[in-house]
């Protein structure tokens, strides 16, 4: 039987959508039919579809109201100690939303594979769709790979002259697949980002160090978090004690430059 309840896509999907009908029935409230259909119980179908009892009946009585008959038909007592069943109008709405979602499915998954035909609009989706507690993330293209017996170095082109170099283990590297060309994401935790405001003459060993203009010093009761737009308009976002903020004199509109090591970024390719 087919399952209204599954989810539409794959995993790889760069596309999802809701189906509801008449604004109010929703995957939920199918499911709950379902359930009712398979238990014979309003109360076992309303656990499995996240409802209170009380819940489930209220919006199956709301429903039947709107279509002007009843969706389930209970009964107390008898050798079967009663139970509840679906009606025939509620069998064939939850015969036509079986239905729906089937031509639901196909035509987000044709409206995938459009987007996967677009390589640029398919990696800037698949860039917004991942999810990370890293507060930096850099979507761009792989400039450079220099593999060695234990470590290899991995450079991203973010654009506009910016450029993000990772360090990881060469058994990573040839996991990951990674050559030049291949589009993918640099990670980077907000605390391992270390701000200058004047180099004093002296050079960093960090291999990346991003120039731009202090864009935002968002105060929190023991540290800051300080934004650095770049050339191009991405930020580095860089989490600073507030005495440290004090003590640089660290205000917006002032050129600093943020810099953290290479083996601070985490690297992410599309599979």
């Amino acid at each position: 039987m087919f399952d209204p309840t599954a989810r539409v896509g794959r995993d790889t999907s760069l596309l999802s959508g809701e189906l509801r009908l008449a604004g109010r029935l929703d995957t939920r409230f199918f499911k709950l039919l379902l359930a009712v259909q398979a238990s014979g119980s309003l109360q076992k179908a309303a656990r499995a579809a996240g409802y209170s009892y009380k819940g489930a009946w209220l919006v199956l009585e709301n429903a039947g109201n709107l279509a002007r008959t009843p969706l389930v038909a209970s009964q107390t007592g008898g050798r079967r100690g009663g139970g509840s069943q679906l009606t025939p109008a509620a069998l064939e709405l939850l015969q036509s939303w079986q239905q729906l979602q089937r031509r639901h499915q196909a035509f987000l998954a044709e409206q995938d594979a459009w987007l996967l035909a677009q390589p640029q609009l398919a990696h800037l989706l698949r860039s917004l769709a991942m999810k990370s507690s890293a507060r930096n993330q850099f979507a761009g293209t792989i400039s450079a790979v220099s593999p060695g017996p234990a470590t290899t170095q991995v450079t991203l082109d973010i654009g506009h002259g910016n450029t993000v170099t990772a360090s990881l283990t060469t058994t990573a590297a040839q996991r990951l697949g990674v050559q030049a060309g291949q589009a993918a994401l640099a990670l980077v935790k907000s605390s391992e980002v270390v701000l200058i405001s004047d180099f004093a003459g002296y050079q960093l060993s960090a291999r990346n160090q991003l120039a731009g203009t202090l864009s935002r010093v968002q105060k929190g009761a023991v540290s800051s978090l300080v934004g650095v737009t770049l050339p191009g308009g991405s930020v580095v976002t860089a989490s600073v004690t507030n005495d440290a903020v004090d003590a640089l004199g660290l205000a917006v509109g002032q050129p600093v430059t943020a810099s953290f090591k290479a083996y601070a970024v985490m690297l992410a390719v599309a599979t």
